[in-house]
């Protein structure tokens, strides 16, 4: 039978949109590939490792054994007297959905001799930038203290650990570091302060690739499109922009330990409200000091699902933890400190939304210890279509929060920035002046042509605007309705 003008057209509509499908449902897909199927497993097993680890700690002390301390990560390496030989031991000792990250395990020991960072196309051999961006993987120390004074975004490859114990290492100067399209990255006991944009230049990201960058934002850790990733013992401190920001798809990520000071928009957790791999984004945060000179941001959360446990918020000048397009925020066992100002005694922000779209959003606090007035605004009242709702597993005591951050940030580090450290002075930072036009983080709306960037080996693809999927199904089905099926 001969096809008729109308099954022919049907035919192709038929394989137009068969060709269309994959990009409809990367356009409306809410998962990552890496983003764990259960994150209330993840919650569980946290939980049962900081449960395990306290009670170690009160055994301990009917022993007078003394060095355990309940926090489960560092319990996990700390006491032994021979750590530094077994320094690839604390790739096992993460906690959370940045649990596997890998870092430079089973790599050899890059040992940093120069803290110079002149070139950063054909860096020198025993500089950082040279380390970070070989492609094996690599156990990077540092022989000696070390201020490192970057001129540009130090672009890091995957499967590294950037260790700084045994040292004092700071990083600041232009960028400062950016993870993107990477994984398996441990950042440990680094101090990271004044990082401020830079860029319009070529940067070399890998042994094989040097490409052009744009201006940066100045974030002190920028994290885009990665997966698998620890920040732990961190002090970060008066950024351009955020001290830690994650955007375009990043997950599997888990940030411990870390001490945050002197700052305005400290952490931001999505890229913008419309950018839906956020939703597979998955984040802990666990035993951290929010201290003196914070405003805002602590986390702000774009979709996703964000584990807040243990912390310890000691000042906040706007709110705690803010968020919009429905993040799921699961907050136990925390300690939050208000303010003196009475309009600012609410620990959490619904940002640019009425209440009428947030009440269903999934917020949850459990065990939090509330002082000076805090109060945090729960939502959410039945689980959603992608996420479990937020738990209420038992968390320990939050009156256990000064144990369990006592050694938060750098080992041996200032405690509030106080103005024993060199980037204690100047104005409270982290407007964004600027976006990162070569693809580098930022995380702002403004940003338009992040997409089919290639540093360390990674890209991402574009996807058709929906606005044009839609017009091609249009001019399709009219032309089977116009003259019996004829085409136009």
């Amino acid at each position: 039978m001969t096809p008729t003008p109308t099954s022919k057209t049907h035919i192709l509509l038929f394989c137009l949109l068969t060709s269309l499908f994959s990009a409809i449902r990367a356009t409306f897909n809410l998962t990552l590939p890496h983003q764990h199927p259960n994150p209330e497993s993840v919650v569980q097993e946290v939980q049962r490792r900081l449960n395990v680890s306290i009670y170690r700690r009160e055994m301990s002390d009917t022993t007078g054994a003394g060095c355990l301390t309940g926090n489960p990560i560092d319990d996990c390496w700390r006491c032994d007297p021979n750590w530094s030989n077994k320094r690839q031991r604390l790739a096992d000792c993460a906690i959370g959905f940045g649990k596997s990250a890998l870092g430079g395990k089973n790599g050899q020991i890059y040992v940093i001799t120069d803290s110079s960072d002149h070139d950063v196309v054909n860096p020198s051999p025993g500089t950082l930038r040279h380390a970070v961006l070989q492609t094996e993987p690599l156990w990077i120390v540092f022989s000696s203290n070390m201020l490192i004074n970057l001129k540009h975004e130090l672009i890091v490859n995957s499967f590294k650990t950037i260790d700084g114990r045994g040292a004092n290492v700071a990083v600041t100067g232009g960028g400062c570091i950016t993870l993107q399209y990477v994984s398996n990255v441990i950042i440990h006991n680094i101090r990271v302060f004044d990082c401020k944009p830079s860029g319009n230049t070529n940067i070399r990201s890998s042994p094989t690739h040097v490409g052009w960058r744009g201006r940066s934002d100045g974030d002190g850790i920028s994290i885009s499109g990665s997966r698998n990733i620890w920040i732990d013992h961190c002090s970060l401190s008066h950024c351009t922009d955020g001290l830690i920001d994650a955007v375009l798809g990043s997950t599997a990520i888990t940030i411990s330990n870390s001490y945050f000071t002197r700052h305005n928009e400290v952490m931001l957790m999505g890229h913008d409200d419309g950018y839906m791999p956020d939703k597979g984004m998955q984040v802990t945060f666990a035993f951290n000091h929010f201290g003196k000179g914070l405003i805002q941001r602590m986390p702000r959360c774009r979709h996703g699902y964000f584990h807040v446990v243990n912390n310890d918020f000691t000042e906040w000048k706007m709110y705690a933890i803010g968020g919009s397009a429905d993040p799921t925020i699961n907050s136990q066992g925390n300690r939050y400190i208000a303010p003196p100002d009475a309009n600012s005694k609410e620990v959490t922000k619904r940002v640019d939304t009425d209440e009428g779209n947030w009440s269903g959003w999934n917020w949850r606090t459990d065990g939090d210890i509330m002082v000076n007035g805090a109060f945090f605004v729960p939502s959410g009242d039945g689980m959603s279509a992608i996420y479990a709702k937020a738990s209420s597993y038992e968390p320990k005591s939050a009156a256990l929060v000064t144990q369990l951050t006592k050694y938060a940030g750098v080992f041996g580090g200032p405690r509030d920035d106080d103005g024993s450290g060199p980037f204690a002075n100047g104005q409270i930072t982290g407007d964004s002046a600027s976006r990162n036009t070569g693809g580098g983080g930022g995380g702002g709306s403004e940003d338009g042509d992040y997409f089919g960037m290639i540093f360390g080996g990674g890209t991402v693809a574009i996807s058709p605007p929906l606005t044009t999927i839609f017009f091609i199904i249009f001019v399709l089905y009219m032309t089977t309705t116009t003259r019996n099926g004829g085409l136009l």
